[in-house]
């Protein structure tokens, strides 16, 4: 496809690249930026056809990026490009199809482990989600509260896990009431993890960073053992430690 050229920060799909940079412009368009060289480079290898558009920066070529011929060239103006290269890759950028994340029904039991989070930071969300697609977590439910797992910082973080998971919209908090089990959530004063029967089917809930989980929420809450050094585990790092206990378990079991 022939190569066109977008200078001004006033064009309209300059505009609509630009909203993709946060949360209100991704629900509203349904459209995300992927940067970095490698991130890329793997997705157009691997999942060619959720992208529309290649952005190129000036005096910068596609390199050994392998993008279909299909794809849409855009050469950006230096201010355009600079303004979506939040990352500072300096590299092409591509526009991709944020795909649909129909809505979980909690009233049906769980399938594998289920991961139902409220992480409201993109970046910690992306880590999070790099983890689930490392130790098989079988879906994602994003509370109402969650960041948009198709935001800049969580795609950075999560290295494209986003491609290799189910993702799924839920509830609000009040929402879990009605949740089928089991469901598990972390908590420094549950039980010691360290012994526990892990199920094959269970929801573990995780809840914001720093606030926890909202009070009067009815599940079983389990402890990761320290040696007391440190008040708690980042939320992401305990998710991830729970996660591989899972995998562990479910591999040991075949």
């Amino acid at each position: 496809m022939a190569e066109r050229s977008i200078e001004s920060l006033d064009n309209p799909r300059a505009k609509l690249w630009t909203a993709l940079l946060e949360s209100r412009g991704l629900r509203k368009h349904r459209r995300f930026l992927l940067a970095g060289r490698k991130t890329v480079r793997e997705a157009l290898a691997q999942h060619p056809d959720r992208f529309e558009s290649l952005l190129l920066p000036p005096g910068v070529g596609e390199d050994d990026l392998a993008a279909p011929s299909e794809l849409e060239r855009i050469r950006l103006g230096r201010a355009l490009f600079d303004r979506l290269d939040i990352s500072g890759t300096g590299l092409p950028i591509l526009v991709g199809v944020v795909p649909e994340m129909a809505a979980i029904d909690l009233a049906r039991p769980p399938e594998g482990l289920e991961l139902v989070c409220a992480l409201g930071d993109p970046s910690n969300l992306g880590a999070l989600l790099r983890s689930a697609a490392a130790f098989a977590v079988s879906r994602v439910i994003l509370l109402a509260d969650a960041a948009h797992p198709f935001h800049p910082k969580c795609l950075r973080a999560a290295s494209n896990a986003q491609f290799a998971l189910e993702l799924r919209r839920g509830p609000a908090w009040a929402g879990l009431a009605q949740a089928a089990g089991p469901l598990l959530a972390l908590d420094g004063q549950g039980e010691d993890l360290s012994g526990f029967a892990w199920p094959r089917d269970l929801r573990l809930v995780l809840g914001e960073e720093g606030l926890g989980l909202p009070p009067g929420l009815e599940l079983r809450r389990l402890a990761i053992p320290t040696t007391g050094a440190v008040e708690s585990l980042n939320a992401t790092v305990a998710a991830s430690l729970a996660l591989y206990g899972h995998f562990v378990a479910m591999r040991t079991e075949r």
